[in-house]
């Protein structure tokens, strides 16, 4: 029997060969939270060759190339070599770490990651903040534009290191040109999280400033996964904002929830808040409750125009965290062990924060002695 004809057997080849792989993608922070999760989906994904995962200790995805280092180190240019995209989630936004060591690291992290990639020639680097830049104002739209102006400001807990990175993100393709930096924003991030935000729900009462007017929107970490990935393969590009659809008012909220609110006079709350922190009493300074008062909802409406749908509603996502905190008791932001959890559930909320004056007073009383 003859051999097929040359032509014949191309055509065979080429229907029955797998089709092209996209990028190779690198990922920072990929041993744990998000960036861990994301290296898992890229790595599973046909759409990529391959992921580089990068990150101070080697995480569990075992069909990623490892490289340990400090994304700070300038020497992660030699590992991003070869790299299509970077995905940058090496981030620093716990609660408990001190301010100016997180900012350091944040802000250095993300200028060496961008300069390593043009030196590299990676040609896109996706870079994740927050909704948390555009400001909770009581004059915000509902919702807003992903247009909109940024105007939060460096009162509340990581986002003076998000506005940065936002500023380092606009200057990028000026300073390396053939650059494309592309900006996630997500909204309240749910799936694994501790921020002022989900511990906002670990309280025995929801907070409410007399005179505000909340709205609530969540994110999944799987939402976030997959709209970064959505960017990685260059689906959209730009500013993006990623949530569930829609929001939810304060009164839904405490219906779904079951916790009834406390509601305080503005000078009270953000009085006590201040002072609390002041004296390090709790984690969180006083411009978080700017974003328990007002809202900073976003469309999202880039993604949808890409084809992009969140597979998780803001009813869903609550219930989630509400599961996750379960158990946990946090006043004014600081988490309580059991004894003093035991104790605020029986004086109640109310009297906690009520009480917070009292704790300054005590608290001055024994620096005196000192």
């Amino acid at each position: 029997m003859s051999s097929p004809d040359p032509q014949v057997r191309a055509a065979r080849n080429k229907s029955t060969s797998p089709p092209p792989r996209g990028p190779v993608v690198a990922v920072t922070g990929a041993a744990s939270g998000v960036g861990a999760l994301l290296t898992e989906r890229l790595a599973a994904s046909e759409e990529v060759k391959q992921v580089v995962a990068i990150d101070e200790r080697r995480g569990e995805c075992a069909e990623a190339e490892w490289h340990i280092l400090d994304v700070r180190d300038p020497a992660i240019a030699d590992r991003l070599r070869g790299a299509d995209v970077v995905v940058h989630l090496a981030l620093d936004l716990d609660l408990e770490t001190d301010a100016a060591a997180r900012t350091a690291y944040n802000v250095r992290g993300t200028q060496t990651v961008l300069t390593a990639a043009a030196a590299a020639g990676v040609h896109r680097v996706v870079l994740c903040t927050s909704t948390m830049v555009y400001g909770a104002l009581p004059d915000n739209e509902l919702p807003l534009s992903e247009d909109a102006e940024l105007r939060a400001t460096a009162e509340a807990t990581g986002v003076g290191d998000l506005l940065e990175i936002e500023r380092l993100a606009r200057r990028a393709p000026r300073a390396h040109p053939g650059l494309n930096v592309t900006v996630v924003r997500p909204a309240v991030l749910v799936g694994g999280t501790d921020t002022a935000l989900t511990r906002y729900f670990e309280s025995p009462r929801l907070l409410v400033v007399a005179g505000s007017r909340p709205a609530w929107q969540f994110c999944h970490v799987d939402d976030l996964c997959s709209a970064l990935e959505y960017a990685v393969l260059e689906k959209v590009d730009g500013e993006l904002a990623v949530g569930c659809d829609g929001w939810l008012e304060q009164e839904e909220v405490e219906e779904l929830s079951g916790i009834r609110r406390m509601e305080l006079p503005s000078a009270v709350a953000l009085g006590a808040a201040a002072r609390l922190h002041r004296i390090g009493l709790t984690p969180s300074p006083a411009g978080d409750l700017a974003y328990t008062m007002y809202p900073w909802v976003i469309s999202g409406s880039r993604l949808h125009d890409a084809g992009w749908r969140p597979a998780y509603t803001n009813e869903e996502v609550l219930a989630q965290l509400l599961e996750e905190v379960s158990g946990r008791h946090t006043v004014a932001g600081r988490r309580l062990g059991r004894k003093d959890a035991t104790a605020a559930g029986a004086a109640g909320a109310t009297v906690a924060l009520l009480g917070a004056a009292a704790v300054v007073r005590r608290a001055r009383k024994v620096r005196r002695r000192i």
